[in-house]
């Protein structure tokens, strides 16, 4: 196998010109057979194989410099440069990242995992290197998709003032997740039959050279390419942003790309070859779906089927339907994604509703303050939004929405430790950054029909509210505890006199397992699920002071700033004698692994909760802590021996 003798970067330039398509088809049935075992991004990675190859062919790794958008296309890129050996562990707990990752591989240049930021990163580069009188290339890679992101165009506006080298690679495969939208998409739609200018515009030059004086006409025709170009191309806008445009060229011809690359080298400033490829290429499932094939779980590689035995609903299912059911019964309601349809599931109201459905592209920011304006125009919007994503909109949902008090829903999937797509995805600073805005309500659900009963009282509502859930099958256990929601109040699942367990949506799970673990060791608990972050319910903290020692919060989110902040707060501020311990995401990122894993490892699941408990309890019996701990329990026992 010619992929054998890939073991170092730059070893791709050893490769006979001749074998580089046979090696793009093994690194093809290598990323399949490895994302089939571990799952990942497929059908982005399937698509840029060739580009990638010419990308390694054209730079010197690692003084060059290359910067992937999201990263979620860099399979190959991590390939070519030594590290194929550590794809068995891709995604895993202390394996290899799916994005890159700058202490992986000095080859990864700039750490990524969100949309539409490799433009401004790598100009960052390129003009560092030019600060240090240095001489090495710089290459942003960036997706017709994320080139919807507002920032892009931020990026893109400054690079044309740079004087020197840099090239924007432009892979465009009419994709972003879901589908592309928006008028950027019909004018990349334009953009992509510009062979035609270029054919045209090289026929009549070759005519006129070989005519009497005909360079001199090929020069003045030169400098009204412009006008040509607004003629033949009339969305020609990269030019008219100062950066010369180049292409489209054939994103699977090796060869093509690698001229077009060349010829973008000898241009002294910005500028953006564009390339035209097929999501999935090379895997018939991955063609025909790629938004199914962009994100995957393990999967068949004959079928292209994942495993659906055993399965449970997700939460993301059961905002689904009853986003449906809002459709049919609540007119006002409105539902708004930034390119993730499918993947918030909102799939179905855009097929049921498409006049209410709004899919605002790549722009975390304009989807909430496009949802202040409907709301301010007498609608209920839903911004249904990955946690992750919703930091990018903070100063929007600061300014546009909460400092009006507006009537905004946002739907906050994958809340928490996501699993392997690692620090870049995990949402577990939310419950902080939205607690601190004044008029908005924080909820979360206990288990999916709770969900249900949220998103049904907060279209009630005429303030922002946030409602978050996690990723993965929604918790179906408790059904039978199904008290009303009421703003800002709590609800006892169990009473005990020892220990209160006050949880958060996601954490009720978790509780249930802590409790069992506690009652082994002789402590009566009482388990309360919080409902709300934000207002947190102090009338129900202060009488349960009255015959508990210790209150325990349990968030899956960072400590700081959290529920347990604000219950301490609380606590201090009116003088109540109970204890608290905080269970919650110390100060720190989380890398990547199984959600079992990491719950583990950050010490928040059920088990470990238990014997944090017990450590505290037993220090408080010693006299650590408050005085009127029960001194007849195993555990205070066990603390004397």
């Amino acid at each position: 196998m010619i992929l054998d003798e890939i073991n170092n970067p730059n070893d791709i330039k050893n490769v006979d010109p001749e074998d580089l398509d046979h090696l793009a088809r093994e690194i093809r049935h290598f990323i399949i057979e490895h994302t089939s075992k571990n799952g990942g991004h497929l059908a982005s990675n399937l698509g840029a194989v060739e580009l990638t190859m010419a990308l390694h062919l054209f730079l010197d790794f690692p003084q060059d410099k290359l910067v992937f958008d999201v990263g979620h296309q860099c399979y190959t890129h991590k390939i070519l440069t030594g590290r194929k050996n550590g794809f068995d562990s891709l995604r895993k707990l202390g394996g290899l990242s799916g994005f890159p990752k700058r202490g992986e591989s000095d080859c990864d240049s700039f750490n990524t995992g969100h949309s539409s930021t490799s433009v401004s990163a790598a100009l960052g580069l390129a003009q560092a290197r030019d600060l240090s009188g240095e001489d090495y290339r710089v290459v942003a890679v960036i997706g017709d998709g994320a080139l919807t992101g507002g920032m892009a165009y931020e990026a893109l506006n400054n690079a044309a003032n740079l004087t020197s080298n840099f090239i924007i690679v432009l892979n465009d495969n009419e994709m972003s997740i879901s589908e592309n939208v928006g008028g950027l998409s019909k004018s990349l739609s334009g953009l992509r039959t510009a062979g035609k200018y270029k054919e045209f515009k090289d026929n009549v030059e070759r005519s006129l050279l070989q005519l009497p004086g005909g360079e001199a006409m090929v020069a003045g025709l030169r400098r009204t390419k412009r006008g040509i170009k607004q003629v033949i191309i009339p969305e020609m806008f990269f030019e008219d942003l100062g950066i010369t445009y180049v292409g489209p060229c054939d994103g699977h011809n090796i060869s093509e790309i690698m001229e077009m690359l060349s010829d973008a080298a000898r241009v002294d400033g910005p500028v953006l070859v564009h390339v035209k490829t097929k999501k999935g290429r090379g895997y018939l499932p991955a063609e025909r779906h790629p938004a199914r094939f962009h994100g995957t779980d393990k999967f068949d590689i004959e079928t292209g089927l994942t495993s659906t035995k055993g399965k449970k609903s997700k939460y993301t299912d059961i905002f689904s339907t009853v986003m449906r059911k809002f459709g049919d019964r609540e007119p006002k309601v409105c539902a708004i994604t930034a390119a993730m349809a499918d993947g918030t599931g909102l799939k179905r109201f855009r097929n049921m509703f498409p006049d209410r459905f709004f899919d605002v592209g790549i722009c975390e920011e304009h989807a909430v303050t496009f949802a202040a304006g409907l709301s301010v125009g007498g609608y209920i919007p839903v911004v249904a939004i990955y946690s992750s994503f919703l930091q990018r909109a903070y100063d929007q949902v600061v300014e546009d929405v909460c400092l009006q008090n507006l009537h905004v829903i946002f739907a906050i999937d994958r809340a928490g430790l996501v699993g392997s797509d690692g620090e870049t995805h995990h949402g577990i600073f939310d419950i902080s950054f939205l607690s601190a805005v004044p008029n908005m309500t924080l909820m979360a659900p206990k288990n999916k029909w709770e969900l249900s009963d949220m998103l049904k009282y907060a279209v009630t509502m005429d303030s922002p509210v946030a409602i978050r859930y996690p990723r993965g099958a929604a918790f179906d256990e408790l059904k039978e505890l199904r008290a009303p929601v009421e703003y800002g109040k709590s609800e006892e699942l169990y009473s005990g006199k020892d220990i209160v367990l006050f949880a958060y949506g996601s954490m009720v799970k978790q509780a249930l397992i802590t409790r069992e673990a506690l009652a082994t060791q002789g402590l009566d608990v009482t388990l309360v699920n919080a409902r709300f972050a934000k207002p947190i319910d102090e009338d129900a903290i202060r009488r349960l002071a009255g015959g508990h020692s210790l209150i325990v919060t349990m968030e899956e989110g960072i400590l700081s700033g959290g529920l347990g902040d604000r219950v301490r707060e609380f606590i201090d501020r009116e003088g109540i004698d109970l204890r608290i311990l905080a269970i919650g995401i110390d100060d720190r990122f989380v890398g990547q692994g199984s959600c079992d894993e990491l719950f583990r490892l950050c010490r928040i699941d059920g088990e470990s909760v238990a014997e944090r408990v017990v450590e505290e309890w037993k220090a408080m019996a010693a006299g650590a802590g408050a005085g009127n701990v029960a001194a007849d329990t195993d555990v205070k026992e066990q603390a004397d021996e």
